[in-house]
């Protein structure tokens, strides 16, 4: 009775081992999750919205890919096959069967369009929220290139940006989701233009180009912004060289400055091509894809 009892146990203890088994497992995989991963934009690789795009960031070696909304022009909307079922069914399983995840959605119409003057931005916002929502997307990039300077100062233009920004950024946070500005400006000045707008649903997607053109410090801005503010980083600079050849940034530091912020989050290629090779979309990707690996994973 004595063995049988000791056998009991025995076979108890293990069964109770094993059904912790699972949950120490998957705390294991979280804690192994990458600090920092790595995407290219879509619109940059010569791909904009186009089905081939999920197998090139693959042989790129990228884990993600920033797919644009589309291109303005004259059009009401922006021009997106996402909006239509047999895409969104399309997009989605290729993405998943490839193992791509789509951090971002893009709105680079807004590059060369004015925020300030579309009538219906709030339309544009909605559209790209859907996208976002189709493609498991949490950060919408929207540039503010196209809508000059002025805005930059105090006056009407500013007020009607603040007042956008924040009407776009509670639509962004209803569905669990952030709108991601590129502003251009020096971080104090990003960082002042957040507060005003005062909603979580607008943050900052820094790109180290613009500092590094403006002799900006990258890490002193990093620090100056915070990590709470910062969704995503376009990691590239204007086309000269390849990452792993520009003097002009230290990445290791850059790396070193996240670490120590406590970063984490997705770093996309937008630029940093051979400037006379500038068309070979696979050698500067899959270049700047290893060297940002290479230094941060």
């Amino acid at each position: 009775m004595g063995i049988f009892r000791r056998h009991k146990c025995a076979l108890m203890a293990i069964v109770a081992l094993l059904s912790l088994w699972p949950s120490e497992v998957c705390a294991k995989k979280k804690a192994q999750a990458p600090q920092f991963r790595i995407a290219a934009c879509d619109w940059m690789m010569l791909k904009r919205q186009k089905i081939g795009e999920f197998q090139l960031a693959k042989d790129i070696g990228a884990d993600g890919i920033e797919v644009d909304m589309g291109p303005l022009g004259q059009r009401q909307l922006f021009d997106n096959k996402l909006r239509e079922p047999h895409f969104q069914t399309l997009f989605r399983h290729t993405a998943d069967s490839l193992g791509i995840s789509v951090p971002s959605m893009a709105m680079s119409g807004f590059f060369a369009q004015s925020f300030l003057k579309r009538d219906n931005y709030r339309e544009l916002i909605a559209d790209c929220l859907q996208s976002m929502q189709v493609m498991g997307a949490t950060v919408a990039f929207l540039p503010l290139g196209g809508s000059g300077t002025q805005w930059q100062q105090p006056g009407s233009e500013r007020t009607e940006m603040v007042s956008r920004l924040r009407d776009v950024g509670e639509m962004a946070l209803a569905q669990g989701k952030v709108i991601a500005i590129r502003t251009q400006m020096p971080a104090e000045e990003s960082l002042r233009l957040l507060q005003e707008v005062g909603s979580k649903g607008i943050t900052i997607y820094y790109n180290l180009q613009d500092a590094v053109d403006a002799h900006r410090d990258v890490s002193s801005e990093l620090r100056t912004l915070g990590a709470e503010n910062i969704a995503q980083i376009h990691a590239s600079l204007t086309d000269s060289v390849t990452l792993d050849k520009d003097p002009r940034i230290d990445m290791r530091c850059v790396r070193k400055t996240l670490r120590k912020m406590k970063w984490t989050g997705w770093l996309v290629v937008e630029r940093s091509r051979n400037a006379k090779d500038v068309r070979n979309v696979r050698g500067n990707f899959s270049t700047n894809v290893a060297y940002l690996r290479k230094i941060f994973q």
